[in-house]
């Protein structure tokens, strides 16, 4: 067996960021969905709120370069 056990680690680290993203859309557009006059700001929420859970997965791959 060849390789590294990291290539594995930022497999099972990518997994929390998309089951966060998925989450977070599904609730934004369910709350759009019950409460139309708010969706300016659901958005803007929901586009900060993606920034920060890309940055875990992007740490996470980094921190496979830096070990």
């Amino acid at each position: 067996m060849t390789g590294d056990i990291a290539t594995i680690g930022y497999g099972l680290a990518a997994l929390g960021p998309a089951i966060g993203l998925g989450i977070m859309v599904a609730k934004t557009q369910e709350a759009t969905a019950r409460q139309p006059e708010v969706a300016g700001a659901l958005r803007t929420n929901m586009f900060i709120s993606l920034a920060a859970i890309e940055a875990l997965g992007l740490i996470g791959f980094a921190a496979g370069f830096v070990f």
